[in-house]
């Protein structure tokens, strides 16, 4: 999966996952806010054999890859992280990027940003 480097490089671990810990430093929340932005359980983001599983790092992944791509659009991460909480869409009625990962719709999103980061009509 490629996902650009910014945000990626400052929360993956040696082992190429994504450390939650830093994650929630990095976007200035605490673990409960990522796990409940991401959809996922406070288990799955605080317990070591929880966040280490495949759909928890699979979710966590997307949730990066999404906000690194609208970070240039945005100015920010902090701001990035914003749009993915709170930005409707109107492609998906008006439902945020947040909601879609939380349904497990992240590569719809993905597709989204791409056309129109390629100048095609939300």
């Amino acid at each position: 999966m490629s996902v650009p480097a910014e945000l990626l490089s400052e929360v993956i671990t040696e082992q190429g996952l994504i450390a939650t810990d830093r994650l929630a430093d990095v976007l200035h929340i605490t673990k409960t806010e990522l796990a409940k932005a991401t959809g996922l359980s406070r288990d799955a983001v605080s317990k070591r054999d929880r966040r280490e599983a495949r759909q928890t790092q699979t979710r966590l992944r997307d949730t990066v890859e999404i906000i690194n791509r609208v970070t240039s659009w945005t100015g920010s991460t902090g701001r990035a992280f914003a749009w993915f909480r709170s930005q409707p869409l109107p492609s998906f009625g008006d439902r945020t990027a947040e909601d879609l990962v939380k349904d497990g719709r992240a590569q719809a999103v993905k597709d989204y940003l791409s056309r129109v980061a390629e100048g095609g009509y939300a």
